[in-house]
C-alpha cells in the first residue's frame, strides 16, 4: 500500500535539452540494444515509478522522432542554451502548479537506474528534504528535491544544475547509500551505450 502512494506523490523530471557535443549526433535518439532510443528508454524507466512526468527539451524538438511516450509532458525550455541549470529552472516553474510534495530531477541519457533504487529513494520524501543517492561514495541521479526547495530551483541559470540549492541546504539534505551503479552512468560518446547485438 505504501509504494502505490509514494508514486502517486512524487513527480519526475527529465532533463533532455543538452547539445550532447561530444557525442557526435544526438544522442538522444541513439539506439539501444533492445532497440529503444537512449531518451525514449529512460522514460520508459521512469514512468513505471513516477508520475506525473515531465521531460524537458529544446524549442526546436520534435517529440515524436525523440520517441516520447504521449503520457509525458513537454516543457519546451527557450534558454537551454544557456546551460542544465536553465533548463531545470524551466522544467520546475512547468511543475509549479501540480500537487506533489517532491520531484525527481533526472537526466535524459541514464536509462540504467535500477527500479529497486526509485522505490527506495521514494520511501524517504518529505517537502522539506532533498535526497541524494550515492554508490560508493559518488553522488549520482536522480536528486529527489522537496517542493520548499522549488522556487530556488526556478532561479537557477549557467551549467551547475541543482548543484547550489544542495549547497545552501546542507541540513535538508539525505545521503543514502545504494548499491546501484547505474545512478553514475550516463552517455558521453558512443563507446558509453553497449553493442546493439552480440
Amino acid at each position: 500500500m505504501t509504494e502505490p502512494q509514494a508514486r502517486a506523490r512524487c513527480a519526475a523530471l527529465v532533463l533532455a535539452a543538452g547539445r550532447g557535443t561530444r557525442f557526435g549526433s544526438d544522442k538522444r535518439k541513439a539506439l539501444l540494444a533492445d532497440g529503444q532510443g537512449l531518451l525514449a528508454s529512460t522514460l520508459k524507466q521512469v514512468q513505471a515509478c513516477f508520475d506525473p512526468v515531465y521531460v524537458v527539451v529544446r524549442c526546436d524538438d520534435d517529440p515524436q522522432t525523440l520517441g516520447i511516450d504521449a503520457q509525458v509532458h513537454i516543457v519546451r525550455a527557450a534558454q537551454a542554451a544557456d546551460g542544465m541549470g536553465a533548463s531545470l529552472a524551466a522544467g520546475i516553474t512547468a511543475l509549479a502548479s501540480i500537487d506533489a510534495p517532491a520531484v525527481a530531477v533526472l537526466l535524459g541519457d541514464m536509462p540504467w537506474i535500477a527500479p529497486r533504487t526509485f522505490e527506495h529513494l521514494l520511501g524517504h520524501l518529505a517537502a522539506e528534504r532533498i535526497l541524494l543517492p550515492c554508490y560508493q561514495g559518488r553522488r549520482g541521479h536522480p536528486v529527489i528535491f522537496g517542493r520548499h526547495f522549488w522556487a530556488a530551483l526556478t532561479r537557477l541559470h549557467g551549467d551547475q544544475g541543482g548543484r547550489p540549492v544542495i549547497e545552501a541546504n546542507p541540513h535538508a539534505c539525505l545521503v543514502l547509500d545504494l548499491d546501484d551503479p547505474g545512478i553514475l552512468r550516463d552517455v558521453d560518446t558512443p563507446t558509453d551505450i553497449p553493442p546493439t547485438s552480440a
